[in-house]
């Protein structure tokens, strides 16, 4: 189980935590406002829009506070400018972490990242330095209670997915970018439900680590979590079933 994957069931644990505290809220609102600002705001016809209302959506956002970022992201009502930035460094066990970022203040914001990453042993690398280890890939997250996984695999192979596996207590779905889309209506279709659905990047290879790197690479991407710049933080890791019971 790749480093996202651990990661994934471990923060869907604590979404409802952080969007009591309105930094998941927060978070979307600036995803919303950027695609907008992109595409303009009707998400048929802007797919980076309809794929953010799509997160609002699952994390059960107000209506009001979704309508006020699409309005804040074509200019009817006053708003920030948020730019969008990638951060690639390594962490500790020389596990290769992506985070991807969206700040009105770059050089806030890469100093904040550093500081995060040093404070566990880490380090941020140069551009380019981990992407190659990663691929853009869809991924459809669909709880596994009362499914049968012969049953959606077939499904999502019809529809044209590329891999069924089960993580936790939840059926992960990957796709090809370019096919993401159609298999997530294919799915939904299908009447089956969707916990998250995203375009994410996922490891072409993961690094085992043991329950001392583990913890420090918890902390590590639980501080970036808790970055209100930070949108996605995706990693190599794999860790050892000991620490994730």
């Amino acid at each position: 189980m790749s480093g996202h994957s651990h990661w994934a069931t471990i923060k869907h644990k604590k979404g409802a935590a952080d969007a009591k505290k309105g930094k998941l809220f927060s978070k979307i609102a600036r995803l919303i406002i950027l695609a907008a600002r992109q595409g303009g705001g009707d998400p048929k016809m802007n797919l980076k829009l309809q794929y953010a209302l799509d997160e609002a959506r699952a994390a059960n956002m107000p209506k009001d506070n979704v309508e006020r970022a699409i309005k804040r992201g074509t200019g009817e009502l006053e708003g920030v400018t948020y730019e969008e930035v990638t951060y690639e460094g390594y962490g500790p066990g020389g596990v290769a972490f992506l985070v991807e970022a969206l700040t009105d203040n770059k050089n806030r914001s890469a100093a904040e990242i550093r500081k995060i990453f040093e404070g566990t042993g880490g380090n941020l690398g140069t551009t380019g330095s981990v992407r190659r280890l990663f691929d853009r890939k869809g991924l459809i997250r669909v709880p596994a209670a009362g499914v049968s996984e012969d049953q959606l695999m077939s499904d999502v192979l019809d529809a044209g997915g590329d891999n069924l596996e089960k993580t936790g207590d939840a059926f992960e779905i990957t796709t090809a970018a370019a096919d993401y889309d159609k298999v997530k209506k294919a799915i939904e279709a299908k009447k089956y439900k969707i916990e998250s659905s995203e375009l994410a990047m996922i490891p072409s290879m993961s690094v085992p680590v043991d329950e001392e790197i583990g913890q420090k690479i918890l902390r590590l991407m639980d501080g970036l979590d808790d970055s209100d710049d930070v949108q996605k933080v995706y990693a190599n890791f794999e860790l050892p079933e000991t620490l994730l019971k």
